[in-house]
């Protein structure tokens, strides 16, 4: 009796850790060249879901402390979408894909491209991981609260916001942790800033 009652509680403790990952973790296989010399395709990443979890808008969650107060009225457990930071969404015109793609104006930017260079609020930003830069333009647009603008670091073969417009805040899976195959690129992304 000892032996069957150890046997389930290891297979609910078992459940429980399955349960807790496949909440938290996600893997993510990238497809393409848009993010390419940071990631290329063929690459395997872990994508941390837990980190820009929403809790409900509850006076309760304002007042504990290390709890983020976001846009749109979103308070989140650990923080929000930052510039940067290399994320895994759903894009706004096909719900059955993932798409990976780094964060570039985040809600209150006013993002700008001249002659491929990224202007947020009208100053030239420092893009050391781009190698292929594209010459095009475009007009000064404002990021509204719960949108994001987000391209691929490989700009002239990337679909991202220049060619679909902003990404909505709630399409976002999380954000690209570490790289871990093929295990010559195993790598830890950028995750804060």
């Amino acid at each position: 009796q000892k032996f069957v009652k150890e046997i389930i509680e290891t297979i609910i403790l078992g459940l429980l850790l399955f349960l807790a990952l496949q909440f938290s973790l996600q893997n993510f296989r990238v497809e393409g060249s848009s993010m390419s010399p940071t990631l290329e395709g063929g690459q395997h990443v872990v994508v941390n879901k837990l980190i820009y979890t929403n809790l409900p808008n509850w006076s309760l969650f304002r007042n504990i402390p290390y709890i983020e107060n976001g846009t749109n009225n979103r308070i989140y457990l650990f923080r929000s979408p930052n510039r940067g930071d290399i994320v895994v969404f759903k894009p706004p015109f096909d719900n059955k894909r993932d798409f990976v793609k780094r964060i570039i104006g985040i809600p209150g930017d006013t993002v700008a491209i001249l002659n491929g260079n990224i202007f947020i609020n009208e100053k030239p930003q420092e893009e050391s991981y781009i190698q292929k830069s594209s010459n095009g333009n475009m007009l000064p647009q404002k990021v509204p609260n719960g949108s994001y603008f987000v391209l691929g670091d490989n700009r002239p073969s990337s679909n991202d916001s220049r060619k679909w417009g902003l990404l909505p805040g709630e399409n976002i899976i999380g954000i690209s942790w570490f790289s871990y195959w093929p295990i010559k690129q195993l790598d830890i992304l950028r995750v804060f800033q």
